[in-house]
């Protein structure tokens, strides 16, 4: 008979935990709190708009091997759609000024020898100023690392990032910050193709990979909230559902990838983040211009990156504690006219949907970063996964990956132990 390995959580870690477990063999049981798969990264029918929006607007990057693989596992690999030479256009709003980063196709950060190709009004001596922060430790601030001021700052390292860690970057972990800078910018062009589920992050990431466990004749069970477990001799012996209740065998193992509250209240005592930073997403229903760039980057204004989808103009603003309580009609009036401007279009506010996520992310500071806790527990047959992890990135798609893809080798290396 094969291992029996129980997934709690359908997120992206779960799903990718499964995937992984799968494909060795294993009879999976994927178990959802709620009514559908995806967690954050997830898309739905929105009536205000009347398109189908994604809950967040996540980019994926070609140095992202987790999530690439894991697409590919899936068979969605085509589905994440970029251009094919790793350049972002970019806007300040607030002068006009618009210019574009070019950094190639090679394994090695050369662009930085280009004047054309670098951020416009920036010297090499600016580039080699972000060394510090390339192995910095993960104890250590962004603005005690490197200099959080000046051309190469405002129109580079802090939309990065902002984008990546979701704090005001000065006050974020350099060693995050740093593990960021590793696989992307001195990775080369090769690495920072950006990404973009096309057909929404459900269709790309969350539905084949259900159907795909469906046909190996796993479960994906929605609405099954796992209540509590026992436990016996270091290792978990029952789930209990509350309406019901499964005995684990000896072999039998479970991959926890819920939120870390879910987390908390299952483990007591576990250590997890305390702290969480806000996301906001407006969709807006418009028809992009037909040169539009896929995703465009936007300063000088509130908001921060601008994505262009067929009938959609979606943007992304990070750290957006500041946002969550502003009246809505006046939020979105005010993203309008920074996309207008970003966008060079015209015309009143069209349709909108406002997603204002209050607990997004962990918040990526030094503090709370060394409250991340591994993927071992105290149960000799259960393991975390989740972006909140300890996965040594912030959290993003290819952290919540590479968790449940670690947690999937932790319970096959406990099958051949």
């Amino acid at each position: 008979m094969p291992k029996t390995v129980h997934i709690i959580g359908a997120g992206v870690s779960g799903l990718s935990a499964a995937v992984r477990l799968s494909n060795a063999g294993c009879l999976v049981h994927v178990h959802e709190a709620t009514q559908q798969a995806g967690g954050r990264c997830r898309s739905y029918f929105d009536a205000a708009t009347n398109l189908t929006i994604d809950n967040g607007n996540h980019l994926v990057l070609s140095g992202n091997h987790h999530v690439r693989d894991y697409a590919r596992a899936i068979g969605t690999e085509a589905g994440l759609v970029g251009p094919a030479r790793a350049q972002f256009p970019f806007v300040d709003i607030s002068t006009g000024q618009r210019w574009q980063l070019d950094l190639g196709d090679s394994r090695l950060p050369t662009w930085v020898f280009d004047e054309s190709r670098r951020v416009p009004d920036t010297g090499l001596l600016d580039y080699l100023k972000l060394a510090p922060i390339v192995w910095a430790g993960a104890d250590k601030l962004v603005g005690d690392t490197i200099p959080c001021e000046g051309t190469l700052y405002q129109r580079l390292v802090e939309p990065l990032l902002l984008a990546a860690l979701n704090c005001d970057p000065p006050e974020g972990s350099a060693g995050l910050a740093g593990a960021i800078v590793r696989e992307t910018l001195l990775a080369g062009g090769q690495a920072c193709r950006p990404l973009i589920a096309r057909d929404g992050l459900s269709d790309v990431l969350i539905e084949p990979a259900v159907k795909l466990l469906e046909s190996r004749g796993a479960s994906v069970r929605m609405s099954h909230e796992l209540r509590a477990f026992a436990n016996s001799d270091g290792r978990v012996t029952e789930l209990d559902f509350g309406t019901d209740k499964i005995a684990l065998g000896p072999d039998d193992a479970v991959v926890l990838a819920v939120p870390p509250r879910g987390a908390a209240t299952l483990l007591p005592g576990i250590k997890t983040p305390t702290k969480y930073r806000a996301i906001v997403n407006a969709h807006f229903r418009f028809d992009p211009p037909p040169n539009a760039p896929p995703i465009l980057g936007v300063v000088g204004g509130l908001v921060e990156w601008l994505f262009a989808f067929p009938q959609r103009l979606s943007i992304t603003i990070s750290n957006g504690d500041r946002l969550v309580d502003m009246p809505r009609e006046e939020l979105a009036q005010a993203i309008w006219r920074d996309i207008c401007k970003a966008a060079g279009v015209t015309g009143e506010l069209p349709a909108w949907q406002i997603v204002r996520e209050r607990r997004a992310t962990f918040e990526a500071t030094p503090e709370q970063n060394a409250l991340r806790p591994g993927p071992v527990t105290a149960y000799k047959n259960l393991f975390l996964a989740g972006d909140w992890t300890a996965t040594g990135l912030p959290a993003t798609i290819e952290g919540s990956v590479r968790s449940g893809d670690r947690a999937a080798d932790l319970v096959l290396a406990m099958r051949g132990a």
